[in-house]
């Protein structure tokens, strides 16, 4: 998992400018007023080969009793509890306030390594960093954000730990996100996937407010990393505050998983919220499998699962590779076979075909299907090879990729997955023409 960093001093003394120059985009926004960033605002950046994410946290006012103060105070809180290094920027033109002292303060129970930033010396006047050691904190480097003075040397500081952090994080564990709308039976899922009651299950929703990760081994050998989320609701729906912030580390415990289990309450029927997530899912090309929860509250015939399976395959065209499982959490109905499921899902996202297999696929393919033809240039496929794998990609060569038409592609993904299967993971196929760039 990528270190976290957080930005964090009282307001106007530059943050949302560091954070900008530190990523090398436009993302929060600057303006010289306090108060500008009231919630926190996420960015990937690198640093000689160390990649982090960075968090730019509003202006801290830690005695002030207004109502948006305390907002802002709440959002620091958690990007503070998140974060693995803490970047506590303060103003070298104005020198020590008291508004740095209570900021230094609030930081040091958290008991969290700090690095303190002098902004804003333009001039390299770098003997204003002394007064600023009062604070207590070993490290203090000046910097201008604004001219970009000092940077190296203030990465340097925020990455020295890292490599230690990042060896240990060697695990070679399967990680699984647990999503899916509030009150669907995640927590309950992983618990039993777990064993024993590692997350509070409530039929209230939303009472999962973060992403908790759990290493467990299963009776097979296999281990595994499960990370059970905040249940995802309609953006209408989603308090400012600790909800939004439970369903944005849901978003990225998707984003850093190896697999996702999307548990859907099969008791409702799937929902449109419930094929956004699927549609999130397939979006960060994540491997995945399907699970019908509270399978044993619904009332079946002969032909109910044919039934759900008909509005699964209408709902999420665009998943065709899914994989379902009809569980029930409370009894463990089924939980192991999704469990394998998933293993297999995984596999399939990592599996590399070699170049002569892949091509005598190809060319039963255009044997069976000419390629499509326009004004009288017809396409033609020159080879095919594997470019990577998580979700397994494919790059086609062609003479001229425009020739393509959007039904030609689908023919040869659907060759390519009868082929070899690919069950539970999208794949990615990108055609490059002699002359073109990519055309995907």
């Amino acid at each position: 998992m990528k270190p976290t960093v957080a930005i964090v001093g009282r307001p106007n003394v530059g943050k949302s400018t560091l954070f900008n120059k530190l990523t090398g985009k436009r993302v929060s926004i600057v303006e010289d007023v306090p108060g500008v960033t009231r919630d926190r605002v996420y960015c990937d950046a690198e640093w000689c080969g160390h990649n982090f994410t960075l968090i730019d946290t509003g202006g801290l006012e830690i005695k002030s009793e207004d109502k948006m103060w305390k907002h802002i105070r709440m959002q620091a809180d958690i990007a503070v509890d998140l974060a693995d290094v803490i970047v506590l920027l303060v103003d070298g033109k104005a020198g020590l306030t008291a508004g740095d002292r209570d900021v230094a303060q609030y930081l040091r129970k958290s008991k969290k390594p700090v690095i303190v930033a002098v902004n804003k010396l333009d001039n390299n006047e770098q003997e204003k960093i002394y007064d600023f050691y009062e604070l207590g904190m070993d490290n203090v480097v000046g910097i201008s954000a604004e001219q970009g003075k000092g940077l190296g040397d203030l990465l340097d500081e925020i990455t020295a730990g890292f490599s230690i952090a990042e060896s240990g994080d060697e695990d070679k564990s399967i990680k699984i996100a647990v999503v899916g709308k509030p009150n669907a039976g995640k927590s309950s899922v992983t618990n039993k996937l777990l064993g024993y009651e590692r997350v509070i299950v409530s039929d209230v929703a939303g009472t999962t407010r973060d992403a908790i990760d759990t290493p467990f081994t299963d009776a097979k050998g296999r281990k595994f990393t499960i990370i059970d989320t905040a249940g995802m609701r309609k953006k209408s729906n989603v308090d400012r505050g600790v909800e939004q912030y439970a369903v944005m580390r849901a978003l990225a415990a998707v984003r850093r998983a190896d697999v996702c289990l999307i548990v859907i309450d099969a008791n409702e029927g799937i929902s449109e919220q419930d094929v956004k997530i699927c549609g999130y899912v397939d979006e960060q090309n994540k491997p995945s499998v399907i699970l019908m929860n509270k399978w044993d509250l619904v009332e079946k015939d002969t032909a109910t699962m044919n039934t759900f399976n008909k509005k699964l395959d209408s709902e999420l065209k665009f998943m065709d590779y899914k994989s379902v499982a009809y569980v029930s959490a409370k009894t463990g109905q089924r939980l192991e076979k999704a469990l394998d499921m998933l293993v297999e899902a995984y596999e399939q996202a990592n599996r590399r075909i070699t170049t002569g297999v892949l091509n005598d696929v190809v060319r039963d393919a255009v044997l069976a299907s000419e390629p499509p033809s326009f004004n009288g240039r017809r396409l033609k496929i020159l080879y095919a090879t594997q470019d990577g794998i998580c979700p397994p990609t494919f790059v086609f060569f062609v003479n001229d990729a425009k020739l393509l038409h959007f039904s030609y592609k689908r023919y040869l993904e659907n060759r390519l997955r009868t082929a070899f299967g690919f069950k539970g993971t999208p794949i990615r196929v990108v055609y490059r023409s002699r002359s073109d760039k990519d055309i995907q």
